[in-house]
């Protein structure tokens, strides 16, 4: 469902919302890829491992730069 929100109930502009929500999904998949790559060690699946190991690596990436944007745009 598509929103319409322009920052008049949240009192926060879409494109910084959007970046807010961007930088907790993020977080919060790599803090659920922690429990999979646990999942995958008991059962020495290696290759599910670095997978694993792989995606929770580019979300903590994908955190920072959005923590890095976010920064810039609500510090001006």
């Amino acid at each position: 469902m598509a929103s319409n929100e322009t920052g008049d109930v949240t009192g926060t502009k879409d494109k910084n919302y959007n970046l807010i929500w961007y930088v907790e999904s993020c977080l919060s998949n790599a803090l659920r890829l922690e429990t999979y790559i646990k999942d995958a060690e008991r059962d020495n699946d290696t290759e599910l491992v670095e997978l694993f190991r792989k995606a929770q690596t580019d979300s903590r990436k994908g955190a920072e730069f959005g923590k890095q944007l976010l920064r810039g745009r609500l510090g001006s």
